[in-house]
């Protein structure tokens, strides 16, 4: 119950109004994030925590200049492996094996099989791939954000390879795929805050087979 009235509570806040979020609660919506399931468990993006307000500034020039780019206590940037490479897989791979203290042969053999295929495939194909996996964490992130009654505001509407310019994500193998900001809502000014919470009928989106 707690989770749904906290879904309910968030919303997509048009207006912050700059105080700082505590970084207990920020650490706490990260880890959230990495403990997202990913495809394989290869977590194949990473996340970029803005603070600086200089570079604040600069995202939202290339972001429709949203307000709340810059009022946000902490800008999050999820960004997308630009491919899969051998060293890449292999990385998490050889990481599991050392957290668990053996090898499986089924798990080498499951590693092979990656290695034999992703590395080969289109570079868009895999950054489409990857990026999805950066959803799921991203998802993630907003319901942690709502359970510590910390506000976030999605965001899509910006240009990737400005922002990957401003970032210098080219030089990590990255591409943005995502923002999310967080912060507190300024009730005074966003016009959407007592506005009530509209979705479709449950009927109308699941469907039950038995």
């Amino acid at each position: 119950m707690e989770l749904i009235n906290s879904l309910n509570w968030r919303y997509a806040t048009k207006e912050m109004n700059e105080n700082i979020v505590p970084q207990e609660k920020i650490d706490r919506i990260i880890d959230a994030a990495i403990l997202a399931p990913t495809s394989s468990g290869l977590q194949p993006f990473e996340i970029l925590v803005i603070k600086n307000s200089d570079l604040k500034e600069k995202i939202k020039k290339v972001a429709w200049n949203q307000s709340v780019i810059t009022q946000c206590s902490h800008l999050l940037v999820f960004a997308a492996w630009d491919t899969y490479t051998e060293e890449r897989i292999n990385r998490v791979f050889d990481l599991t094996n050392e957290v668990r203290g053996q090898k499986f042969e089924g798990y080498e053999n499951y590693r092979q099989m990656l290695l034999n295929s992703y590395p080969k495939r289109d570079s868009e194909v895999n950054y489409n791939h990857a990026s999805k996996q950066a959803y799921i964490a991203f998802a993630h992130a907003i319901i942690a954000a709502a359970l510590e009654k910390v506000d976030s505001t999605p965001i899509e509407g910006f240009d990737p390879k400005a922002l990957d310019k401003i970032l210098e994500l080219d030089k990590k193998g990255l591409r943005s795929c995502v923002i999310l900001t967080l912060g507190y809502r300024n009730e005074d000014k966003d016009w959407l805050v007592k506005q009530k919470k509209v979705r479709k009928p449950k009927n109308e989106i699941v469907t039950v087979y038995e």
